[in-house]
């Protein structure tokens, strides 16, 4: 295990502790200084005088949210803070040092709430708009998603806040608001879900000592592993790759997650159907009541679903693509499906450019193009292939080998995009893709070829049959 992971996880496990302390203060405003000088501590303690970084771009973005024109402040400090984030990852080619891996996830997550932060203030203040235009329309949704423009202060808080400062999960300002005027977090039982959230972290990190040390990634860079393993070793040698991937990302994750858990951020009751990232998305009259009344609030059940970020069972057995990635850095994906992918003018062009700045928050490293802007280019082949086997009727056994190839085809593609996504640099991705001889592209280009044709002309045979069963006026030509 690197320095840098032992850093992470000590850093991790300091602030799940801290949670229970954080929460028996019972002063909200002393709780919210705390909780941001904390935050600070650890910025600063990770990054030295890269903390410069994170300071700089708050306060342009606080004041692009408090002094910019509300109708385009999303889409100024969207784009200020995704170029800061590029000139962030090149500094060295300014003369300015590099700054630590950690003050760049630092960065990543910064990025996120600070341009959402500009997203609620314009929507709110849209939504306010139209709602003094039209006063009888319902706005219950409305108003529990509502905020006001924060202050220079207030912003800064919900950056440097030391839940999520590190890692994310990515939460909204409104959840961060809730925090410290709603009462879920007295009210939930944080212990109880962190405890949960523990439970399977020994499992993972016991999981990926023993797969990393006997499988490292080191291995694929190396001349023994191109020159003396064969062809269909360095094909099988994707699948421990991504299992030591996964593991890797599982602890990090769950941790997250559990020190949001501990502090109580992202606690809503359950009735509400609280989502990864958006919060509450049902029964607003009855939050607004819980907000209201203390003795309500005591006896509702919560939820941290709010801030849910990785389902590993669902992410691991899936049998698609498509239905696994949605178990996988999930309020990520809300923060590009509403700010991204809905709110881009074309729509035939909304994935591609979805994954080019998911692309884009991840690095700069080639890999993680190679990695991410391929999805776009298979999801089609797969949705083709499932539509069309769908309703099939074949027998169960010939069904169940179906299951399994699809699953297994799966668990091939995503192994082949993670090592790009772990190789990084161009030369080795493409050195390692060409040892394999690209044979996913080549399923992929297989999987077109095959759909085009072969599900096109069954279609058309159907139309055909269909046809002659009918006649011009729409009634069956069959004898009754």
């Amino acid at each position: 295990m690197e320095l840098d992971d032992i850093i992470y996880l000590l850093i991790l496990f300091s602030c799940i502790g801290f949670g229970h302390f954080f929460r028996q203060i019972k002063d909200k405003e002393n709780q919210k200084w705390i909780a941001t000088g904390v935050g600070f501590l650890v910025v600063f303690l990770v990054s030295g005088r890269h903390i410069l970084h994170p300071i700089f771009c708050t306060a342009i973005n606080a004041l692009i949210i408090i002094y910019g024109d509300k109708r385009s402040i999303h889409l100024i400090s969207f784009a200020f803070t995704f170029t800061y984030l590029l000139f962030f990852r090149s500094t060295i080619y300014f003369g300015i040092p590099y700054p630590p891996a950690h003050t760049n996830l630092i960065q990543m997550i910064l990025t996120l709430k600070l341009v959402g932060l500009a997203f609620e203030v314009h929507d709110s203040v849209k939504v306010a708009r139209e709602k003094d235009l039209n006063d009888d329309s319902p706005h219950a949704e409305f108003e529990s998603s509502r905020i006001a423009t924060p202050g220079f202060i207030e912003i800064f808080h919900y950056a440097f806040c030391y839940i999520g400062v590190l890692t994310g999960p990515y939460f909204k300002y409104r959840m961060y608001w809730d925090l410290f005027n709603a009462p879920f977090s007295d009210n939930a039982d944080c212990l109880r879900d962190t405890t949960n959230k523990l439970k399977p972290v020994p499992f993972f990190g016991l999981a990926f000592l023993i797969s990393s040390y006997f499988f490292p990634l080191s291995y694929a860079l190396s001349d023994e592993f191109y020159f003396e393993r064969s062809v269909l070793y360095r094909l099988w040698y994707l699948y421990p790759s991504f299992f030591n991937f996964r593991m890797r990302m599982y602890i990090g994750m769950q941790l997250s997650e559990c020190v949001f858990t501990m502090a109580g951020l992202g606690a809503y009751p359950q009735i509400t159907e609280p989502k990864p990232g958006q919060g509450p998305t049902t029964e607003y009259t009855t939050l607004a009541r819980i907000v209201a009344d203390p003795e309500i609030a005591k006896k509702e059940k919560y939820s941290f679903e709010a801030i849910h970020n990785i389902d590993a069972w669902n992410s691991d057995f899936k049998p698609t693509i498509r239905s696994s990635m949605k178990a996988w850095n999930m309020t990520i994906q809300y923060w590009l499906a509403v700010n991204v992918y809905k709110r881009f003018p074309i729509k035939a062009y909304r994935m591609p450019v979805t994954f080019v700045i998911s692309s884009l928050w991840h690095g700069v490293y080639a890999g993680y193009y190679l990695c991410l802007c391929s999805v776009p280019t298979y999801l089609p082949a797969e949705d083709i292939f499932n539509k069309n086997w769908r309703n099939n009727t074949l027998p169960p056994v010939v069904d169940k080998v179906w299951a399994f190839i699809r699953y297994w085809y799966k668990m091939l593609h995503f192994s082949y995009w993670s090592m790009a996504f772990n190789l990084l640099y161009v030369d080795r991705c493409f050195r390692y893709w060409a040892s394999i001889y690209f044979i996913p592209n080549l399923l992929t280009i297989a999987m077109y070829a095959i759909g085009l044709t072969v599900f096109t002309n069954k279609k058309k045979g159907d139309r055909k049959s269909d046809e002659k069963l009918v006649d011009p006026v729409g009634k069956s030509t069959k004898s009754e």
